[in-house]
This record gives structure tokens, sequence and C-alpha cells, in this order.
């Protein structure tokens, strides 16, 4: 497998939250955010954006909020299932997170969708319209 087109180590990947990381389309140049996420058996990749509100992610910067092996929007709750990236509970239930296209070889995560390029491990420079707030979500 390609080295540039290495995300992270599995073992980099926390059990509990996520790891973020930058990649680029290759037709329009346009940076886009993807996560990586661990189940129980398998490591699963998303682009890192609700289908909510598309412009609001998932995962800040610092790893996404997790509850009962789910992913939470912070800005207004939705749940969305890890492994399959089903939105169960939110007003965008019954929505699905789209998939980043990854393969695992010898212990590394790696990118394999022809359409986008590896950037780096890390979020994109701080985005104005990316809402803050965890007021909509109480545990």
């Amino acid at each position: 497998m390609a080295t540039a087109r290495r995300i992270a180590a599995t073992n980099d990947v926390p059990a509990e939250t996520t790891l973020v990381f930058t990649l680029r389309e290759i037709d329009s140049g346009e940076k886009r955010e993807g996560i990586l996420v661990r189940t129980d058996d398998d490591l699963h990749a998303w682009f890192n954006y609700c289908q909510h509100y598309t412009h609001i992610k998932i995962d800040k910067g610092t790893g996404a909020e997790m509850r009962n092996g789910e992913l939470i929007c912070e800005n207004h709750g939705a749940y969305f299932e890890s492994d399959t990236g089903f939105c169960n509970f939110g007003p965008c239930e019954g929505a699905y997170l789209n998939e980043v296209e990854i393969e695992i070889e010898d212990g590394d995560v790696y990118l394999v969708d022809d359409d986008y390029e590896f950037v780096r491990e890390g979020p994109i420079e701080a985005d104005d319209a990316d809402l803050e707030s965890k007021s909509n979500y109480k545990f």
C-alpha cells in the first residue's frame, strides 16, 4: 500500500473517541475532514460532518463525543452508529454519515478512495461556521 495514503497506525485510533484527519478532493482541491472510529472488532471512517447541518463537525479536533459506542453530534444531539453511520436519534434520524473508504494492512489504516488524497492527521484549520455549542444535548 502506498505510504502517502497511510492515515494512521491502527493502535493510534482511540477506543472511546475518534481520530480526525484531513483529505483533499482530487478534482476540486477542496479539503475535507474524516474521522476514524474503533468498534469492537474493526475500524470505520466517515466524513466528519453531521447530516443535519453538514457544515457542523462531529469531531471538533479533540475527539468526538461518544456514548455506548455511538458518535454524538454535540450541536444538536444526533446519535450515529459507529459501525454503520446510521443516525438513530435526533433531527437527522434515518440519515447516514458519508463513508470514507479505508483498508487496514499490517497494522496501518490506508485511504483507498480514489477521489481523495490524504493530507495529514488532524483537522483543517479553524472554521468559523462550525458551532461549538453543546447546549442541545444532555446526558
